[in-house]
């Protein structure tokens, strides 16, 4: 008859020296415990970590144990799934035999997997941002290729912000042509303008200057005196024609 108990005293004394720094004692009855498992660094230094949490089941190792993730660290939900599916495949195979180490260096080999998927990612993401800025580029030099369908787009798009804008204007020009007042109305709402040129010519008095160079070559122009002709009758028509 297997004594279950003792097999799993025994495990538990050997899991505590193999992992002196990280395995933890949750309860004695059911025998539960935790135990941290650590990737190895990655290119940038980057680690994944998970803390496992294992409860013997009254017959184990004939039953599996029961086993959960009691908290991570940079791991995605895909990644606590396939643990979790790890750990089910694993206790199934080991039933039997004590499995926990077995569980546990599985659990490491998929952490340092999961680090190396990050350097892959990282690499995947570097291409798709290079890529589409390549592709930002491509577009912003030869622009949106013309279709008959966004051409068309395009047009009814322009002719109807082209109507509001004559209907704007016209609107505008219309309003401005109400509000304009004939040469009557001024003179009926601004009686300023009764007196306007009055004003001007009293403002200029005395002021008004005279150009006298018009009149410097006056003494150059021969006029005839008519009173120095004694045949000149001015109320003869023809007394000034010569005989």
């Amino acid at each position: 008859m297997t004594d279950y108990g003792e097999e799993q005293r025994n495990e538990l004394e050997a899991l505590e020296s193999i992992y002196p720094d990280s395995f933890t004692v949750l309860s004695e009855n059911p025998p539960s415990f935790t135990i941290t498992v650590t990737s190895e660094a990655g290119e940038n230094d980057e680690t994944v970590q998970t803390t496992l949490k294992f409860t013997y089941s009254e017959k184990y190792p004939d039953e599996a144990p029961l086993y959960e993730i009691f908290s991570q660290e940079n791991l995605e939900d895909n990644d606590v799934s396939d643990i979790l599916k790890l750990l089910a495949l694993q206790a199934e195979e080991n039933l039997g035999m004590v499995m926990i180490f077995t569980l546990v260096t599985a659990v490491q080999e998929k952490l340092n997997e999961i680090v190396d998927q990050i350097k892959t990612r990282r690499e995947e993401e570097k291409k798709q941002k290079e890529k589409e800025a390549e592709e930002a580029e491509k577009q912003l030099f030869h622009g949106t290729p013309v279709t008959i369908e966004n051409f068309l787009s395009w047009k009814a798009k322009f002719d109807a912000e082209l109507l509001e804008i004559k209907k704007k204007r016209m609107k505008e020009e219309e309003q401005a042509g109400k509000n304009k007042l004939s040469g009557k109305q001024l003179f009926e709402t601004d009686h300023n303008l009764d007196t306007s040129d009055i004003q001007f010519l009293e403002d200029a008095g005395n002021s008004v200057e005279v150009d006298e160079s018009l009149f410097q070559e006056m003494d150059d122009v021969e006029l005839d005196d008519d009173e120095d002709d004694p045949d000149c009758n001015p109320a003869d028509p023809d007394s000034d024609l010569t005989d």
